[in-house]
């Protein structure tokens, strides 16, 4: 099944984002919008929640989706709306049954928004690798829209309208982000007596490898296969391991000092 990601400056843009999707025939079950504008405390105001049992969900929310919500004209009233708690950038509005397997959001209200979704295959097209992208603009503020397709045609026709429509690419977004990044990284591989210039690229790939899910808090030797079956021999390359220990630093004292801050402080700590 083929990802399609388009990742908006606005929430309104990511709505008429998601509108178009489904003029292209893909259906809502397959279509969810996140944004980190609205609050816990604004949506238990005009949704009621449920808590979920589970820690790395705020509140998962059942019900319509109203014009109250303002976001009557992207998703079709009755899709499921959920605050996820997303580590490291705040609470987050998801609109549409898959926002709450995106993240891994656990807990029974988030498992049974995520069934149907997860019944279909998308659980198997979530592209892992991209989630920090996803994380990084959620912190900047920005709406992404995410959908699957099982047609190589419409996903291509898809990725096409989203970006006539003012979306930024996934690709153009990592870019992005590993600028921010990019003097710091620098200055800190040359102190080490390392040539940034000829290694910055094997570098880049184990700092962003250690963004994997499965990577996180854990040393090179603690995912040596994975590492080795994915990347080959670069695994095992100095300037990759540097980079994979700089992206445990990175999660471990910028992400993680996120954690429930409110989005404009938590922004500005990340471009610090």
């Amino acid at each position: 099944m083929e990802s399609i990601v388009g990742i908006f400056n606005s929430f309104a843009d990511a709505r008429r984002g998601s509108a178009i999707l489904k003029t292209l025939g893909i259906p809502d079950n397959r279509i969810t919008v996140l944004s980190p504008h609205t609050s816990e405390a604004e949506l238990e105001a005009q949704i009621p929640t449920t808590e979920t049992e589970q820690p790395g969900m705020g509140a998962a929310l059942g019900g319509t989706v109203g014009a109250a919500m303002g976001v009557a004209g992207g998703l079709q009233a009755g899709a499921a709306v959920a605050s996820l708690l997303i580590p490291g950038v705040g609470p987050v509005l998801a609109i549409g049954l898959i926002g709450a397997a995106i993240f891994g959001a656990g807990g029974a209200a988030a498992g049974a928004l995520a069934g149907h979704a997860l019944e279909d295959g998308i659980a198997d097209g979530i592209p892992r690798d991209e989630l920090f992208v996803y994380e990084d603009a959620l912190r900047r503020g920005r709406s992404l829209v995410i959908a699957f397709a099982d047609d190589d045609q419409i996903a291509a026709r898809a990725r096409t309208e989203l970006s006539r429509a003012g979306a930024e690419s996934v690709d153009a977004a990592r870019d992005e982000w590993w600028i921010g990044l990019h003097d710091a990284e620098r200055e800190h591989y040359l102190n080490q007596g390392g040539d940034f210039d000829l290694d910055e690229a094997k570098y880049r790939l184990g700092f962003e490898a250690a963004m994997h899910p499965e990577c996180r808090g854990k040393s090179c030797d603690d995912v040596k296969a994975h590492l080795k079956g994915k990347y080959g021999d670069d695994a095992e390359a100095s300037p990759f391991r540097e980079g994979y220990a700089r992206g445990q630093h990175y999660l471990n004292h910028v992400v993680e000092t996120n954690k429930g801050k409110p989005q404009d402080e938590a922004r500005s700590q990340s471009a610090a």
